[in-house]
């Protein structure tokens, strides 16, 4: 199924760069240009709900794998396709609306052993920095807050594509992933296994799915 339901991406030809000669200042290592082709993307953008995904996955009793997602979130995003240096986005999410598909253990996860959504209600990601790591790549540098406790994460962002919709609504997509320490943000609750080991792994991968939709200039 493709990120968004009507449309095609468009995705244009990365830049490409010359290599220096042979022994030339800087032959050891190509520099990494921004495509002049997103420049037109330069802009506000806000997320689309109905086709973004802001999950999570964390390894359980050492053998399987539980995935979840927040289903409710704000966000703000500025894009910049000609210097991607100025491009910041801030996401805050409401911790009472974790769902893994499990109501028992969506109860265990907003109660006060992990989120304690009832006394902090909101998580915040906010960015402090980007570099173009490569071609469509970004690596977005910024602050993680959950549980009133603020820590540093990367996380590396793929540019997907951009489309306009047939509604006339321009669209692009990114897919950002990075892992965590849950303890690192005080989520320290774990019970032991009879075998050894943690019934919930303390590494939690962070998963962004996004699509937004460019916001018109206000006024």
């Amino acid at each position: 199924m493709s990120l968004f339901s009507r449309g095609t991406f468009r995705r244009p030809e990365p830049a490409v760069v010359p290599r220096p000669p042979s022994g030339a200042p800087g032959a050891a290592a190509t520099a990494v240009l921004p495509d002049p082709a997103l420049a037109a993307l330069t802009g506000e953008w806000a997320i689309d709900p109905a086709h973004s995904r802001i999950g999570f996955s964390v390894r359980h009793a050492m053998v399987t794998t539980v995935r979840g997602a927040f289903t409710e979130y704000q966000s703000r995003l500025y894009f910049d396709g000609r210097d991607p240096a100025r491009s910041k986005a801030e996401i805050i999410l409401s911790t009472a609306s974790v769902d893994t598909g499990v109501e028992q253990r969506d109860a265990h996860l907003v109660g006060r052993d992990f989120l304690d959504a009832r006394s902090y209600p909101r998580m915040r990601f906010a960015s402090t920095s980007v570099d173009l790591a490569g071609a469509d790549v970004y690596r977005m540098s910024g602050d993680l807050t959950i549980r009133d406790i603020t820590r540093p994460v990367v996380l590396e962002l793929t540019y997907i594509g951009h489309v306009t919709d047939p509604f006339g609504y321009e669209r692009v997509g990114f897919d950002g992933t990075t892992t965590i320490d849950r303890s690192e943000w005080g989520l320290t609750y774990n019970s032991r296994l009879a075998e050894g080991g943690a019934m919930v792994s303390e590494k939690v991968r962070l998963q962004f799915d996004i699509a937004a939709i460019r916001t018109p200039p206000a006024g």
